[in-house]
């Protein structure tokens, strides 16, 4: 199992980007895939998550509304579309996904919201 994270950034309050992960090694339309942040200082949280072939999606309540996730089984890419950034937003964000008992991770994209 193969994860890369691509797309972070530095980005002025009020902006947007995409993050992209793309996995490899497993039937990616199989499982849930999860984008989870990191702040210095915090613990990991879950920020967004879409099931398998994309039939449903959820996202913590500190980003409804601005944060899209999407995933595209052909390319076994997903997505976070990230709007109206917040400093509070800056962190490393790692893509994820559980199959059986294992947690795999990706190495993580730094976004950093700042003016």
């Amino acid at each position: 199992v193969h994860l890369v994270e691509s797309g972070g950034g530095l980005v002025q309050p009020g902006g947007s980007l995409r993050l992209s992960c793309a996995a490899s090694g497993f039937t990616f339309r199989s499982y849930t895939m999860r984008w989870y942040r990191q702040a210095p200082g915090k613990e990991r949280e879950v920020v967004a998550g879409i099931t398998s072939a994309g039939g449903s999606t959820n996202s913590a309540d500190s980003v409804k509304g601005r944060f899209t996730i999407s995933g595209d089984n052909a390319k076994y890419t997903v997505y976070l579309q990230m709007s109206s950034l917040k400093p509070e937003d800056t962190a490393v964000y790692y893509c994820n996904v559980r199959i059986g008992s294992r947690d795999y991770w990706g190495q993580g994209t730094q976004v950093t919201v700042s003016s």
